[in-house]
């Protein structure tokens, strides 16, 4: 059911997870080795900015949601972490009525 709405907002972790497999497929790498470079890099996403509009195009699909093109979202996307949480708030606030 990918890009189903849900009434159910991921958790970070699951979101993570959804990121590093989005780069590790664009990237030609396994999962793991994500993971590995994010440990070494201190979990700053190793992407060019192509690539980051591309994870961003792919998470919008994924959640059906919208990630604003702003200064916060700018730099979310230099974090793993920071993204997820980014991807969790638009998934929230598209669950408000």
């Amino acid at each position: 059911m990918e890009g189903a709405l849900s009434t159910v907002t991921p958790a970070i972790d699951d979101i993570v997870s959804v990121i590093i497999e989005f780069l590790a497929e664009l990237q030609g790498k396994t999962a793991a080795d994500v993971r590995a470079d994010l440990k070494d890099g201190g979990n700053e996403l190793p992407v060019d900015s192509l690539l980051i509009v591309e994870i961003l195009t792919r998470i919008e699909e994924h959640y059906s949601i919208a990630i604003p093109a702003d200064r916060q979202s700018a730099q979310a996307t230099r974090s793993v972490q920071a993204f997820a949480r980014a991807v969790q708030e638009a998934v929230t606030e598209r669950q408000q009525p």
